[in-house]
């Protein structure tokens, strides 16, 4: 649930605003004066402020300055003021929105909610590839087995990750030197053989017992989570 703090002196419009903003969803704090909102910052912790720049005891375009120099909180100018170069200097001086009145409590929400996705950073999708306790991180160059980390050369790395990003999927000689040696015509076929010995001896395996690496004859390599059924 949003937690909007509302700065407006009008009694009859910071009543009805609260009373449908509430009805939207929303957690309101309202408040009258400048100084109720420096305060209520601080100490309501919102998520937003929706700011009335008519205030009796300070602009709200100084309240709007006093907020900025200590925090990036979403701000929603909500003012009858529609003069085009106030609103850009507001805007310019770190307002996120302006609404101009008169606007309806929906309209107030929708402004609130953009400003709050943009302001919300994306959630960035884990670059790690797992299968079974092996987990491979392409962006720090790690591997790591049961919880311990795998000494690797580069190319050791390259070819783990070509064939974990494939994991269960049957990988032919011709495609890992395309992928991990840049050969896409081919190449020796024993380089990709020593360096599958190589790591199999570091994932604790061998050709005879394999856990992770499983040869198909005549085809080539996949990786495999031992422990799936």
């Amino acid at each position: 649930m949003v937690r909007l703090l509302l700065v407006e002196d009008d009694a009859d419009i910071r009543r009805t605003l609260a009373r449908g903003l509430a009805e939207q969803g929303a957690t309101v704090v309202p408040v009258e004066t400048a100084v109720e909102a420096i305060k209520a910052v601080a100490s309501e912790r919102p998520d937003a402020v929706v700011l009335d720049l008519g205030l009796p005891d300070l602009d709200g375009a100084d309240v709007l300055a006093l907020i900025r120099a200590s925090s990036d909180l979403p701000v929603v100018v909500a003012t009858a003021r529609d003069d085009e170069r106030e609103i850009v200097r507001l805007l310019d001086a770190g307002a996120d929105d302006y609404l101009i009145k008169p606007f309806s409590a929906a309209q107030v929400m929708a402004r609130v909610r953009a400003v709050l996705r943009r302001a919300t950073p994306a959630v960035r999708e884990d670059p790690r590839v797992v299968v079974g306790d092996l987990v491979v991180d392409p962006v720090s160059r790690t591997a790591q087995l049961e919880g311990r980390e795998l000494t690797l050369n580069r190319k050791e790395f390259d070819l783990l990750l070509a064939l974990a990003s494939r994991a269960g999927e049957v990988v032919t000689k011709r495609q890992l030197l395309a992928d991990v040696w840049q050969m896409p015509w081919g190449g020796a076929d024993r380089t990709v053989d020593v360096h599958l010995s190589w790591l199999r001896r570091k994932l604790g395996e061998t050709a005879a017992e394999p856990r992770y690496l499983i040869s198909v004859r005549g085809v080539g390599v996949k990786l495999v989570d031992p422990n799936a059924a």
